[in-house]
């Protein structure tokens, strides 16, 4: 099977995050006699990098410095000419540039997905961002955009051709996330278990401003203020780890919460720890679409998340949970009110997640998609005339 068309995929780097994952499922989930893969990470693989588990995926570290470090794209340029891939797909802003290292290369079609905006340009619309995109449009076969807000965005602000654009949603183990008949109480902290009734909020991404866990320790502590009945039988479970843990621990004791929140950093049972929680809030400043907002709902929880990017394609008000505004502590407060008082309200809405979920987002669909945009590009159908100018 070494005919295979070669796909690489060029990532800032292969860690733990929800681009990542997506491209892992994409990967593990795909046929064996379909395509090959390498990963080219500009930077660096961690241990997220085992969950690869086809056995002839080749993972490359460039180690490239923070900057333009030419010396970087100079070895690049020379593994992607040595490589000789089919297609080569990169993520976001980051990689994107990546893609001019190929230039001059006979027959690659270029790939490049957007799975959400820079931390310092949330509404994509930094100038200089937008003119070296739009400079880029010049190269770039097919965009996959991973919400319908991005590929709006593609569209409407970078001015990418429609014709060119993909959208494809993440899909979700549903079997992996399959709602329990009795919650697994045992994995929260000891000094809870001997509570009665308590009702568990739960968060899961990585500890960083984009995701703002700070409103959601506000939002809390609002509530054990004004509903101190309801704030006696509140506990808070933050999954994930990175750069703000120390600036979140600090939080927690300055509003005094540390009796009723755990920091459980990162883990290798987040489908079990989704199903000791009552409610799944994502307080994100802006977001592509989320993987664990997919699970969560996957594993039967209401849902309360900012509305941002891909969140509004996927949370509906009163259906499977709120949407609330940015920042907004008194409106997060006042959704966790409103769902932690109504058990029955909790399970309606849970239902309708699971089923949305089920109906609408798996990892098949997904892989499918993606391989169709492989296999479109190397048909040479009159639908891959390349557009070049935009």
């Amino acid at each position: 099977m070494a005919d295979r068309p070669l796909v690489a995929h060029i990532i800032y780097a292969l860690s733990t995050g929800g681009l990542e994952n997506g491209l892992v499922n994409i990967i593990n989930r795909s046929p064996a006699d379909r395509f090959r893969h390498v990963i080219i990470c500009l930077t660096q693989a961690d241990t997220f990098a085992q969950r690869i588990t086809v056995e002839d995926v080749q993972i490359i570290e460039l180690h490239m410095r923070e900057g333009h470090d030419f010396q970087a794209y100079r070895r690049l340029r020379r593994l992607l000419k040595s490589l000789r891939p089919d297609i080569i797909h990169s993520r976001n802003m980051a990689a994107l540039e990546s893609q001019l290292c190929s230039l001059g290369f006979a027959n690659v079609k270029r790939v490049h997905g957007e799975h959400g905006r820079e931390v310092n340009d949330l509404e994509g619309r930094n100038w200089k961002y937008l003119i070296f995109r739009k400079f880029m449009r010049l190269f770039i076969h097919r965009y996959i955009a991973v919400s319908k807000d991005l590929a709006n965005w593609l569209a409407q602000v970078v001015g990418v051709r429609a014709q060119k654009v993909r959208q494809i949603y993440n899909g979700v183990d549903h079997n992996r996330f399959a709602t329990q008949n009795v919650k697994p109480l045992a994995l929260l902290p000891a000094r809870w278990l001997s509570l009665g009734g308590i009702l568990v909020v739960g968060t899961v991404g990585r500890l960083a401003p984009v995701k703002d866990q700070q409103l959601l320790l506000r939002a809390i502590a609002h509530l054990r203020e004004v509903r101190p009945e309801l704030g006696d039988q509140v506990r808070l479970v933050m999954v994930g780890d990175g750069p703000l843990h120390v600036e979140l621990s600090q939080k927690i004791e300055e509003l005094g919460l540390q009796e009723i929140v755990w920091l459980a950093g990162d883990r290798d049972d987040v489908p079990s720890l989704l199903q000791t929680m009552d409610v799944f809030v994502l307080p994100s400043l802006g977001e592509g679409i989320s993987n664990t907002v997919l699970e969560a709902m996957a594993s039967g929880l209401p849902v309360i998340a900012t509305a941002v990017g891909g969140n509004v394609e996927l949370v509906e008000e009163g259906f499977n949970g709120s949407l609330i505004p940015v920042g907004d502590v008194l409106a997060l407060s006042s959704a966790l009110v409103k769902l932690l008082q109504n058990k029955d309200e909790r399970a309606a809405q849970g239902i309708n997640a699971r089923t949305r979920v089920c109906q609408n987002f798996d990892w098949d669909r997904t892989v499918n998609a993606y391989l169709g945009v492989y296999d479109e590009l190397l048909g040479n159908s009159p639908a891959n005339d390349l557009e070049r100018t935009g």
